[in-house]
């Protein structure tokens, strides 16, 4: 059976201090929750696979901020505990088109890069935890 995966980067974003401290990401509104309607305490789950294949169940709640305005927060425990999230690693999150025979169907793929230095220069690499 033939498996085909097309994708786009959806959003990403880089964690803050406090974002990996807290074990939550805030994204903009209107980047993540394009099928939703904004209502502000709304709780929703986003199903998404890491780059290894594992799948997680991330919490998400709609809520207004200063900097942001409407925005969403994701919170993901034990999501950021197993990967060793830190501050100014970039979170990017992927839609992709998967297809097995006549079967369709999107899924949301997170992966996290890393700056590390090598050799005096700074480079990004994808964490594979």
């Amino acid at each position: 059976m033939e498996n085909h995966e097309q994708g786009r980067e959806r959003f990403s974003k880089r964690l803050t201090r406090n974002e990996a401290e807290k074990c939550m990401i805030l994204l903009p509104f209107a980047i993540v929750a394009s099928s939703l309607e904004f209502e502000e305490g709304r709780i929703f789950r986003m199903d998404a696979v890491d780059s290894l294949g594992k799948a997680w169940s991330f919490v998400g709640m709609l809520q207004k901020n200063e900097e942001l305005g409407n925005c969403v927060s994701v919170s993901w425990p034990q999501f950021a505990t197993e990967k060793g999230l830190k501050a100014d690693d970039e979170i990017i999150f992927m839609e992709k088109l998967r297809r097995e025979g006549e079967e369709s169907w999107k899924q949301i793929q997170v992966r996290i890069k890393r700056k590390i230095r090598l050799f005096g220069q700074d480079i990004w690499g994808e964490l594979m935890v």
